[in-house]
């Protein structure tokens, strides 16, 4: 099985080069003021894209309430500039996240890039849908990573808030659909064995890797600690 990808979340360019520095496969532009998937703004993730070249670049476009013409239209200026769009399904029923989904997968796709649908560990806080309904959802409208983060950022890992059995499902469930699978969600150090475990293809980072949290900055050399750990660490079979 190929290594697994590491995703670095910077604010900023100066943050996107440290994590490129530090041998992030991925780098993720997002806002970390505005939520756990808080967009940036369109000049910051065409100026990161740029600056990063040729790793590839995803964009958050926001933890989204059901509203699939503002999520579209943000997906679409996103997937400009970014291979990769990634939205937060803050919905509380199957069907608007499904609605959600059909509507950013295809206006990322108009681009040709890649869509990425993210559900909550922490659904029971926020009300939202699970992330076990998640893989089905993706496989209707076509989507191509599906991932886990949490809501609530209050250094609990999602595996505080998802037994890991349960990430395994998802996981399976993904693969099954012949979808990527990503977990995030205030994952530390000692989580990278639990996320090889379980097999997932991606892991996403942002807090492990900063400065006094995930408000703090963004620092080369903990990227480069974390990327080692993640690479080194055996998957188990």
């Amino acid at each position: 099985m190929a290594a697994i990808l590491v995703l670095v979340s910077p604010k900023n360019v100066k943050e996107a080069l440290e994590a490129v520095k530090g041998g992030a496969d991925i780098i993720d532009v997002k806002n970390p003021s505005e939520g756990s998937l808080g967009a940036n703004f369109p000049w910051v993730i065409r100026e990161v894209a740029e600056a990063v070249k040729p790793t590839p670049v995803s964009a958050t476009i926001g933890d989204m309430s059901f509203k699939p013409g503002t999520a579209s239209l943000a997906a679409y200026s996103a997937s400009l500039w970014a291979d990769y769009v990634k939205v937060g399904l803050l919905v509380d029923k199957n069907y608007q996240a499904l609605e959600l989904a059909k509507a950013v997968v295809r206006a990322v796709k108009e681009n040709g890039k890649k869509a990425v649908l993210a559900a909550y560990a922490d659904f029971y806080r926020t009300g939202t849908v699970s992330p076990l309904e998640l893989p089905d959802i993706g496989a209707v409208c076509d989507a191509d990573v599906v991932m886990i983060d949490t809501a609530v950022k209050d250094g609990k890992s999602l595996f505080e808030h998802m037994d890991f059995c349960s990430v395994v499902d998802f996981v399976d469930s993904a693969h099954d659909h012949g979808m990527l699978c990503a977990l995030a969600g205030s994952i530390k150090s000692e989580d990278i064995q639990a996320v090889l475990d379980a097999k997932a293809d991606i892991v996403g980072v942002r807090g492990a890797v900063c400065e006094n949290g995930r408000g703090g900055r963004l620092r080369r050399e903990l990227v480069e600690k974390f990327v080692s750990l993640a690479k080194n660490f055996e998957r188990a079979f």
